[in-house]
Order: structure tokens, then sequence, then C-alpha cells
């Protein structure tokens, strides 16, 4: 794919205002947002799916919880968890300015790890991880058990800058990301895809 497509399919569907704010609020506290195109395959896929009960790995300042919860059902909540509550704290006024009500969208401050064992089994739609990478691992256990049957698991970053797929990068985030792509092909009760949208967004339903 030439450079000119790429930019053509990831601007293919634009983004708002409140998208852009929460953008700009995103590199002035150095948070890396998905990218449009990872924010429009993840709306599409809220929507196909008609989720309700969402998890996210890494609020940011807001902008994949937008497009989550716009692709959600209208009573859909979306369960953010994030180690930085300051950046909870600009998300949900990015929610707010994008017309969400207060109960669409519950913020959980800590560590990914010690959060995501205090939910539901099997009590959630879709789970997006985009937090340490080196933990990618550990979030596919966790998001299995979470998971009802049917559910997706979803990976940002699925190709990390483009050295996933050259096996001389060895570097600790490197690796963990290229060991995770692989468990998920290979798992027995996941059905897996792996999309070149921005920087590589791998996807897996739970067999029923």
């Amino acid at each position: 794919m030439t450079s000119a497509s790429w930019v053509f399919a990831e601007t293919f569907v634009g983004e708002d205002e409140v998208l852009a704010d929460a953008r700009v609020r995103a590199r002035e506290v150095g948070v890396v947002p998905v990218h449009t195109g990872v924010g429009a395959a993840l709306r599409f896929l809220a929507a196909s799916m008609d989720a309700k009960a969402v998890v996210e790995i890494g609020t940011g300042t807001g902008v994949s919880g937008i497009w989550l919860l716009r692709g959600m059902r209208a009573d859909g909540v979306l369960t953010t968890v994030d180690v930085e509550a300051e950046h909870q704290r600009l998300a949900r006024q990015a929610f707010t300015a994008a017309g969400f009500p207060t109960n669409r969208a519950r913020a959980i401050p800590g560590p990914a790890l010690e959060v995501l064992p205090r939910l539901t089994d099997g009590a959630y739609d879709l789970v997006l991880c985009d937090g340490d990478k080196r933990e990618y691992g550990a979030y596919l256990t966790e998001a299995l058990r979470l998971l009802r049957p049917g559910g997706v698991v979803a990976f940002d970053n699925a190709l990390w800058h483009d050295r996933v797929a050259d096996s001389s990068v060895q570097d600790p985030e490197t690796v963990a990301v290229r060991e995770l792509v692989s468990t998920v092909r290979e798992h027995e009760d996941l059905l897996p895809v792996l999309l070149p949208v921005g920087d590589g967004l791998l996807l897996a339903q739970k067999r029923a």
C-alpha cells in the first residue's frame, strides 16, 4: 500500500471538533491516542456488535472512548481504566463535550492489572487494550475472562511502528507485542484478524 493510499484510508472517516480538541489535550499531556482509522474501526465494531458493555485499558484523553461510545448502543456503558487520574479527568470533559451523559462512562483509576481482576467474568462485549505493551499478554488473559462468548478483544499498536514484523528488533515492548500477536493467532479459542490501520489493530473473537 502506498503512503498516499494509507493516508486516504486513514482519513476516509473524519473527526469532528470534539475529537480534535481531545487530540490537542493528548499532545499536551504526552498521550498518544489511537489513529483516526483505528477509531473508525472501533466505532464500526461496537456498532456491528450492538455493544452494551465495553472495557477500555488506556483512557488517555478520551479519543478512543468517544469513538467507542459513538458505536455502542444508547444505553451502553464504557468502563475505562488508566493509571493517570488526570488523564481520566480530561477524558470525562471530552465525553461531556461529545454529548454523553455521565452514566455512559465509568472511569476507574489505577494499574490495569490491579483493576481488571475486580471486573465481572463474562460480562463484556468488547475489550480494547491500549496500555503498557509489556503487559499485553496479561491483558489477553484478563480479556478472555471478561468477555462473553462471541465477544471481541482488540489490541492497538499491534504492528508497533513496523517493528513487530522485523525479527531483528528485540526490545522488550516489541517482543511482548510480537509474542501477543503469535499467541492470538495460534489460540484455539480465538478467531483473529490483524488490520493494517493506524499502527496495527489486532482483533480476536472469543469463540462460543
